[in-house]
């Protein structure tokens, strides 16, 4: 852990439930593509190489915290990093995103899975971690991340991105036995790999079921909710833990019993109604839909208005959108949502 004191703790006060001056804010994805600073870096570096490059990943981690008035930063990396280590070849492919070239599929794919050890294959990520937290000198906290099983696993049978999961949930019907050997893997690479980030001095972590929301709430409970708890459960408890999933408010309460200190939630649902069904002992994240973000600054002030008076005051919300910040965002709407939520959240 860090030593240093924090100058701003608001968003560690408010994971746990504390009163704060004011409700802290930052966003998923503030670290990228809409902003000139990271692009003039991209133009130079793939995004793997900005990912494994500890000076290239502090630099972008502390681009938005140089422009905006965050609440805290979140290192830049992707939950896809630890898959070298697990035997699994990943590249970015130009305009189609991850790719990954050995699927795994069969029971020899799953057999041939490994549990990483950070220190050897994510060295990288912890070395940006302690550039970055020296960088910060306390300014404000410092979130480290990982995908959660759920999600990762879809990337990794799936071998990129999918509409409809058929590998990946066909995988799960039809060989169930199969499908829980891969996710007891899995499972146990996010264990070391937040464990390490912590080790590593991040003071927060979230872990990030983008892709959750393609199941049913009983496929949910069977096949993803005992692996996301026990990732919850076995991680270093001296940090606030966020869970964070989309397209998952129709069983929120089963998102709840995965556990978290925090639970994080999309625009698809109104923020009072979500921390109603999570329960007033758990702190809640969002929930701004991304796109408002490109609507007049009047809008986003009205909507960032909004959710903070659904907050009704209560201690533990923490202004984020529903989900990453999209590319081509304005820059100047990014500022005036984070200053609009200091304004209306002030005393």
């Amino acid at each position: 852990m860090s030593n240093v004191t924090l100058k701003n703790d608001t968003f560690l006060k408010a994971c746990r439930r504390e009163a704060t001056p004011h409700t802290p804010v930052w966003l998923m994805r503030q670290a990228g593509r809409y902003m000139k600073e990271y692009m003039k870096i991209k133009e130079k570096h793939s995004f793997l190489k900005m990912c494994r490059t500890p000076e290239l990943a502090c630099e972008v981690t502390m681009q938005p915290i140089n422009a905006f008035d965050l609440d805290a930063a979140i290192i830049f990396a992707d939950i896809l990093l630890p898959l070298k280590g697990m035997g699994i070849e990943l590249e970015f492919a130009k305009n189609m995103g991850p790719v990954i070239s050995n699927p795994v599929r069969t029971n020899a794919d799953i057999d041939a899975v490994k549990v990483i050890d950070p220190y050897e294959d994510v060295p990288y990520l912890l070395d940006a971690i302690k550039l970055t937290l020296a960088e910060l000198n306390g300014k404000v906290p410092l979130i480290g991340f990982s995908g959660a099983p759920f999600t990762l696993a879809s990337y990794i049978i799936e071998g990129g991105g999918s509409k409809n999961y058929l590998h990946a949930k066909g995988l799960m019907y039809s060989d169930p036995g199969a499908w829980h050997a891969l996710m007891e893997k899995i499972t146990e690479v996010v264990i070391v790999y937040l464990n390490a980030q912590v080790a590593s001095g991040v003071q927060c972590l979230q872990l990030f079921d983008s892709w959750a929301g393609c199941l049913g709430p009983d496929d949910y409970k069977t096949f993803a909710l005992p692996y996301t708890k026990r990732v919850i459960e076995s991680v270093d408890k001296s940090v606030p833990f966020i869970n964070f999933s989309t397209n998952t408010g129709t069983y929120l309460d089963l998102v709840v019993e995965a556990g978290g200190d925090v639970v994080g939630v999309d625009w698809k649902l109104r923020l009072d109604e979500a921390w109603k069904t999570i329960g007033y002992d758990k702190a809640i994240q969002g929930n701004l839909d991304p796109v408002i973000l490109f609507g007049p600054v009047s809008e986003i002030r009205k909507r960032v208005k909004e959710i903070i008076d659904r907050a009704e005051g209560r201690s533990g919300h923490i202004f984020n959108l529903g989900h990453g910040i999209i590319l081509g965002t304005p820059v100047d709407n990014v500022r005036a949502t984070v200053d609009a939520v200091h304004e209306f959240s002030k005393g």
